[in-house]
């Protein structure tokens, strides 16, 4: 057991440093959090975005996208930046198997076994135009 648990650090180490948050973003990055206006500075401290900040400020605030596309809409060149985010599918249905049960009494168990499954699916999208923020969309939730 304490081999398991030995061996598992490195994994529960290399997964918390995989998230991050607007605060620990701006810690690594000062630089850039000190070129933006003080509403701004508030705004992305507080994981928000507002139209005219640059692809710096919106990385602060909500991170690496989990896309970009590139595109052309009314002959203007755009990016957009795609967010996921997860949802739950509940599933159930019944099963069974044969065991040694209890004081060796063998026999079939078996029961109604919920499941759930995170399905990712765009959350959000960032648009950007020469580099700024132009617009964005939410998923309803």
């Amino acid at each position: 057991m304490k081999t398991l648990l030995l061996l598992s650090l490195p994994l529960f180490a290399l997964l918390a440093s995989c998230s991050s948050t607007p605060q620990s973003r701006i810690q690594k990055n000062p630089q850039i959090f000190q070129t933006l206006t003080p509403k701004q500075q508030s705004q992305v401290s507080q994981g928000q975005i507002d139209q005219g900040m640059n692809q710096s400020a919106v990385y602060l605030a909500m991170g690496n996208p989990d896309g970009k596309i590139r595109g052309n809409r009314d002959g203007r060149s755009f990016e957009r930046w795609d967010y996921t985010m997860l949802i739950p599918v509940y599933t159930s249905g019944f099963g069974g198997y044969y065991g040694g049960g209890h004081h060796g009494r063998g026999g079939f168990y078996g029961g109604y076994y919920p499941t759930v499954t995170y399905v990712p699916t765009r959350g959000s999208s960032i648009y950007f135009n020469k580099g700024v923020v132009a617009g964005w969309e939410r998923a309803a939730r």
